[in-house]
């Protein structure tokens, strides 16, 4: 699979729609979509692949598809919004939770939705984003320097 449009991807109520480049025909683009859901692996749409069935054209196009889908299905409405503190970071995503004070994060990179975050707790958001930085930075230096571990 190609790469995650992380930089693209939408929270809608409670899910977050990420758009990605599913195949190319006569030079265009066709779209698809992956979710990942607030509830996690209680919501039936995590980590799922285009649960409509349908590819779009643009990613506005695709995110509608999705939004529709959701619409049509909803297992749930989140009141907030578990991806509201997310950023992308080398093509990677990054979303970072707040419970009672003690900052975590989600970490997926950009080719899959397997979370490969630590179990690290932090206490403050820039804390928790500065540490995965710097976990990234040094993965990429020893990366194209050819270092393997």
């Amino acid at each position: 699979m190609k790469r995650l449009l992380y930089e693209k991807s939408v929270a809608y109520k409670g899910y977050l729609i990420i758009p990605f480049v599913f195949s190319k025909v006569d030079n265009y683009d066709i779209y698809s979509y992956k979710l990942l859901s607030a509830i996690g692996n209680k919501s039936k749409f995590q980590k799922v692949e285009n649960p409509a069935a349908i590819y779009g054209s643009t990613i506005d196009n695709i995110i509608g598809i999705a939004k529709e889908h959701l619409d049509q299905n909803l297992e749930f409405i989140s009141q907030t919004d578990y991806f509201q503190s997310r950023y992308v970071y080398r093509h990677n995503l990054i979303i970072v939770g707040n419970e009672n004070g003690k900052y975590f994060y989600d970490h997926y990179a950009p080719d899959s939705l397997n979370n490969i975050a630590a179990p690290k707790l932090f206490t403050s958001e820039y804390e928790c984003i500065n540490w995965i930085r710097q976990g990234l930075d040094g993965l990429h230096i020893r990366t194209s320097l050819g270092v393997r571990e």
